[in-house]
């Protein structure tokens, strides 16, 4: 069975690269983002509306999204599978496909940079909007651009490495499981005055589970790093990397956000992080990495070659496991 699972996650990586996320096909995300929703509105009101009780109905919200989206997952590969192995890696193929992000982080971060070939400002803004947390009314345009270069960073963990990591290891319902955790903290994890209680059991197991593939994800960020150096020269200093990693790397309050963050800001040789407004309250953050040079939009590209060779580098395990098996 494992064999099936190796051989899904690499139909399904490449599926992404060729496709990435067709408007017609619908995403289990959006209904993880539903199932999210419908129980935070039913669960606040059975609980004390104080931190004890908005604590309670956090663990129960996480409790419910894991046992339906792993079971629901466990059924249907269960169903296709015993019908025959190849119609069970052909359903657990499209949902590895489903669950990997870069061809989506790099069309979406993409679509800022091409606003600045344009000169279009206002155009990069809104495209940067969709795909950042911050507010961005007010962002100059070094601004947007390191708002975009910060989320190819984070993302690259979050979105590519880390899935890749968990269909590996645990096969489709592995890599639902993780995606649900981290839409749970991408919609109730936040420190304000709404989620601070409600939203910590899912905060928390967000940082439990990306803990070490965020280490991973920056060990081989730093590796393509000097790949990059060695490929398209000095724009790229994979022991500036290593560097600003080794010094930066806990430089956020989350202890995984800042690692491929400061890798990427040290191979670029620039600053990004530092203070940034969300829901109209500025939060004092650290920067990340030395302005060796200032930050500009082709920065965005260069990002998106690091993010890739960055996942390549972590394929080369996964068709190594393949050949093993088989």
């Amino acid at each position: 069975m494992f064999k099936y699972h190796v051989t899904a996650v690499l139909i399904g990586c490449f599926l992404d690269a060729c496709f990435g996320d067709p408007l017609f096909l619908w995403h289990p995300v959006c209904g993880m983002g539903n199932l999210i929703s419908w129980l935070e509105k039913k669960l606040r009101p059975v609980f004390p509306k104080n931190e004890t009780g908005e604590r309670q109905a956090g663990v129960w919200l996480v409790v419910l999204v894991l046992l339906t989206t792993g079971g629901l997952s466990f059924a249907l590969l269960s169903v296709f599978y015993s019908l025959s192995p190849i119609a069970g890696l052909a359903v657990e193929s499209i949902m590895c496909y489903q669950m990997m992000a870069w061809h989506s982080l790099r069309k979406e971060s993409m679509k800022v940079y091409r606003a600045f070939l344009k000169q279009d400002t206002e155009d990069a803004r809104l495209a940067v909007s969709m795909i950042v947390g911050r507010d961005t009314k007010n962002l100059t345009d070094i601004g947007i651009t390191k708002a975009a270069v910060e989320t190819v960073a984070e993302n690259t963990s979050d979105g590519v490495i880390a899935p890749l990591i968990f269909m590996t290891l645990f096969g489709g319902i592995g890599v639902v499981l993780y995606k649900a955790v981290n839409t749970m903290d991408s919609m109730v994890g936040y420190k304000n005055d709404r989620y601070l209680w409600f939203g910590r059991c899912a905060a928390k197991l967000d940082d439990l589970v990306n803990f070490i593939p965020a280490r991973l994800s920056a060990l081989f960020m730093l590796a393509a790093g000097f790949l990059c150096q060695l490929f398209y020269g000095k724009k790229y200093n994979g022991s500036n990397g290593f560097r600003i990693w080794k010094r930066d790397r806990f430089n956020h309050k989350s202890p995984n956000s800042a690692q491929t963050e400061s890798a990427c800001a040290g191979i670029l040789q620039i600053e990004l992080a530092g203070n940034a407004w969300y829901f109209g309250t500025l939060y004092e953050k650290p920067v990340i990495g030395d302005p060796v040079r200032l930050v500009e939009y082709e920065d965005i590209l260069r990002a998106n070659v690091l993010m890739t060779v960055t996942y390549i580098l972590a394929l080369i395990p996964v068709g190594i496991l393949l050949f093993i098996v088989f």
